[in-house]
C-alpha cells in the first residue's frame, strides 16, 4: 500500500491502558496561559521517567471556558489513578498558581473516579483560604500576591490509552522533520488526542529493555541510520532519517482517527515509509493496524 510515493508498511502500533484527567486552564489573556501551559506540560514526554504524560488537547475561546477567559484543555496521562492524584496536584502548585492570574478546572465533571487537586493545594493559603460550593462542585478561592488563585477541589479520572505510535522513515533529516511537523499538526485537530514528546517528536525511539542492568529502555537500534551493518536494521532502503510520533487519547478511537491523521499528513516527497512500533502484541491490548485504517483513502 502506498500514499503517493510513501509506503505504508504492513505493521501495527501497540498500545496501552493508561489513566487520564483533563485539566481546564484559564488566564487573563493568551500571554499567561502560554506560560502557564508551556510550564505545566514540561517534562512530560514518557512515563519511562516522567511522572505523567502531557499535552494540549485544544486552546479554548473566552465562551467555552468557566469564567470566560481565554483557556485550554490540558491532558494528563498516567499508569494508574494513584499516579495522577501524587503527580498532578505538584504540577498544579508549582507550575499554574505561580503563574499570574491563572485558574484551574475540572475537564471531567462527570467522571466517577475522581482525585484531590486544590483540596491539597488549598493548604498553601495558611488558613486564609476559603472553598464555595456551586452546582455541587467545590472550589477554592487561594491568596495569592496578585489576589486569588481559583482551583477545583477535585477533578475526574477515565480510562484511556497510551503509546499509539507512527515511525516515519525519509531520505533526510530535513524530509524527516517536515513530515513529522504535518503529522502533529494533523493530529492536534483530532479531539481527545495528544503527542506529549517535543513538538509532538521523537527522535529517540526506544526498545524494552537494556544490556545495562536497571535501564528500562534503551535506543531503538534497528532504526538508527548510524548502526546499519552492525545491528539487524528495520531501515527501508534510502532511508538516514527516522522519526516516531507518540500517540496518548482519552479513548480507542480518539488514537486510531489520530493515528490515520498522522499517517496521511507525514506521507510526502522524499519521505519512503511510515510504519509503527510494536511488540508481538505481547505489552499492550490495543493494536493499531495502518493498512486497514487506510483502506478507504489510500491507493493500494
Amino acid at each position: 500500500m502506498k500514499i503517493g510515493s510513501t509506503d505504508i508498511i504492513d505493521t501495527f502500533a501497540e498500545a496501552f491502558s493508561m489513566q487520564y484527567t483533563r485539566l481546564i486552564v484559564t488566564a487573563h489573556d493568551q500571554h499567561w496561559l502560554d506560560a502557564a501551559v508551556r510550564e505545566f506540560t514540561g517534562f512530560s514526554s514518557s512515563v519511562i521517567a516522567c511522572d505523567l504524560e502531557m499535552g494540549i488537547e485544544s486552546w479554548l475561546s473566552p465562551e467555552e471556558t468557566p469564567d470566560g477567559r481565554p483557556g485550554a484543555a490540558v491532558l494528563a496521562f498516567g499508569f494508574s489513578k494513584d499516579a495522577l492524584a501524587k503527580a498532578v496536584p505538584n504540577r498544579v502548585g508549582q507550575c499554574v498558581m505561580t503563574c499570574p492570574s491563572t485558574s484551574l478546572f475540572d475537564g471531567l465533571p462527570d467522571a466517577n473516579a475522581r482525585i484531590p487537586v486544590g483540596k491539597h493545594i488549598r493548604y498553601f493559603g495558611d488558613g486564609y483560604q476559603k472553598s464555595k460550593q456551586i452546582a455541587g462542585r467545590r472550589y477554592w478561592r487561594i491568596p495569592v500576591m496578585d489576589g486569588e488563585f481559583l482551583v477545583e477541589d477535585k477533578t475526574g479520572v477515565s480510562a484511556g490509552v497510551g503509546g499509539g505510535n507512527l515511525i516515519l522513515q525519509a531520505t533526510d533529516q530535513i524530509a524527516a522533520l517536515d513530515a513529522a511537523k504535518r503529522a502533529v499538526t494533523a493530529i492536534q485537530d483530532v479531539p481527545g488526542a495528544i503527542t506529549p514528546f517535543p513538538g509532538g517528536v521523537a527522535r529517540s525511539g526506544s526498545k524494552v529493555g537494556s544490556r545495562y542492568p536497571g535501564l528500562k529502555a534503551s535506543t531503538s537500534d534497528p532504526y538508527c541510520p548510524t548502526l546499519k551493518g552492525k545491528v539487524e536494521s528495520q531501515l527501508v532502503d534510502g532511508a538516514n532519517c527516522v522519526l516516531e510520533v507518540v500517540i496518548d487519547g482519552v479513548s480507542e478511537q480518539a488514537v486510531a482517527a489520530a493515528t490515520r491523521a498522522g499517517v496521511l499528513a507525514a506521507a510526502g516527497d522524499n519521505v519512503l515509509a511510515v510504519g509503527a512500533g510494536n511488540y508481538g502484541g505481547k505489552l499492550g491490548k490495543f493494536h493499531f493496524h495502518l493498512r486497514p485504517l487506510l483502506a478507504a483513502d489510500a491507493a493500494c
